[in-house]
């Protein structure tokens, strides 16, 4: 059996969980990182004195960073391999994780944090797409969900940390620089996984023509449960000027990337500034110790079930199906609370509704949008329009981060949501132009068959090893 036959119709194993943790970690390590900045911002606003303007950079300059990883990593995992980027990503993260905790001003932080975004944002498609490829056809959904699921386990270990520092008594000066500097212990252990993995087989096989390799890779990282023959197609590359000429191409990055977009303008918006929103809806006097705590049990008690059920069901329910129950109704639970009267000045009803816009961030649009990115381009560009959707999402995060505090004491946080509601309903509507993946190969969603052959209709076979 060929090895990307192999791999599609593998049955779960240990070496899909191996995958899952070294692809996994990382994510957790991005999630933390971008996560964090949040609590730490509230605490640097006071000691530092900051002004809005200068809270909401430091809120968002990882993610402006993130736009650019993405896109310039994204694209480098196509023409140097998975595994190298990923390592060079990797090695970023826990050099800037480390820089920003010791950050001796205000300008020096926010430059460490866009560096340290630059290395989460090329993350994102290499963390997808080593798992993507890896996976077999069946479960893929659930696979590369339960990599980005890691996000969960990332964000509840910022609130955690938090509260337990606040608890030991930490000096308030002392305690942001240890949240931020904690990023960088799973970034070490990323690097050392990634270290030991051998490359993407499919990158191999169909990328570099190495089917041996990637046949003798998958066998060992399998520990001898997928054996496959050596033969592999004739190595072919799309290049970059190819992939933004062919319509098809940019039909489907308009769905992966709008979607994101759109959704991660109302996701990071509303999350980054989270703490903030509950201290509002608590009132005067409420503390920051209190914020992280309904933080941590609204995450817990609807986010966390929703990326559960998201991995569960994603491949039956279908990924482009669940994005568009998701987005709807995360979209309504933004409306409720802005046109509902005296619910923001009510706590229950507030976490609630808050809370169930958690439950279908999860189970729809935050876990499909990283799936689907994943899975519906050919293999030579599959990390570059991972990683140009993973960028233009991190520009809309930027944008949200940055802007919905502005547009809340503007608008008021009813004004706020209604946009994100709004945002919510454009992101619904981009998902129509994108195929459905679930249980269908990589090779068949993405048709590699037809965009190969007409790479090769405009460019000479010995002229496609340089492209870029």
């Amino acid at each position: 059996m060929e090895v990307i036959e192999a791999i599609n119709e593998a049955r779960l194993s240990r070496f899909h969980s191996k995958a899952i943790f070294v692809s996994g970690m990382g994510f957790f390590t991005d999630a933390y990182d971008l996560f964090i900045i949040g609590v730490a911002s509230t605490l640097l606003a006071k000691q530092w004195h900051l002004t809005a303007t200068q809270t909401g950079l430091i809120n968002s300059m990882t993610l402006l960073g993130a736009f650019f990883g993405a896109c310039v990593l994204g694209r480098l995992a196509d023409l140097l391999g998975r595994k190298r980027v990923a390592v060079f990503d990797a090695s970023v993260m826990v050099v800037f994780a480390l820089a920003s905790a010791v950050s001796p001003s205000f300008i020096f932080l926010v430059g460490f944090r866009f560096l340290l975004g630059f290395g989460v944002g090329g993350d994102y498609p290499v963390s997808a797409v080593l798992m993507s490829e890896y996976a077999n056809r069946r479960d893929r959904g659930r696979l590369v969900g339960l990599v980005f699921a890691m996000q969960a386990l990332g964000t509840v270990a910022g609130y955690i940390a938090g509260l337990v520092l606040i608890w030991a008594g930490v000096d308030h000066g002392l305690l942001w620089r240890i949240l931020l500097g904690l990023g960088a212990v799973p970034s070490a252990l990323v690097l050392y996984a990634r270290l030991r993995m051998p490359e993407s087989p499919r990158y191999l096989a169909w990328v570099k023509g190495d089917g041996r390799g990637a046949a003798e890779g998958v066998r060992r990282f399998s520990d001898g449960r997928v054996v496959a023959t050596g033969t592999a197609r004739a190595a072919e590359r799309i290049s970059l000027r190819q992939f933004l000429s062919d319509r098809r191409l940019m039909l489907t990055l308009l769905g992966t990337a709008g979607t994101w977009f759109v959704f991660d303008y109302a996701y990071y918006g509303n999350a980054v500034s989270a703490p903030k929103i509950v201290l509002q809806v608590l009132g005067h006097g409420a503390t920051l110790e209190q914020s992280l705590l309904l933080n941590l049990l609204i995450f817990s008690v609807f986010a966390v079930p929703g990326y559960i059920l998201a991995c569960l069901f994603m491949d039956r329910i279908g990924h482009r199906r669940l994005q568009l129950i998701g987005f709807p109704a995360m979209g309504a639970m933004f409306l409720m609370i802005a046109l509902i009267p005296g619910v923001t000045g009510a706590t229950a009803p507030f976490l609630l509704l808050f809370g169930a816009s958690y439950f279908f961030a999860e189970f729809g649009p935050n876990t499909t949008t990283f799936v689907m990115a994943a899975e519906c381009y050919p293999t030579s560009v599959r990390t570059t329009g991972h990683g140009i959707s993973a960028g233009i999402a991190k520009l809309g995060a930027f944008m949200g981060v940055y802007l919905f505090p502005q547009i809340t004491n503007a608008f008021g946080l009813a004004g706020a949501l209604k946009f994100a509601a709004g945002m919510a309903l454009v992101g619904a509507l981009l998902t129509l132009v994108l195929p459905e993946p679930s249980r269908r190969s990589l090779e068949d969603i993405s048709d590699e068959a037809r965009v190969r052959g007409e790479a090769q209709r405009l460019v000479p076979v010995e002229a496609q090893p340089e492209a870029v």
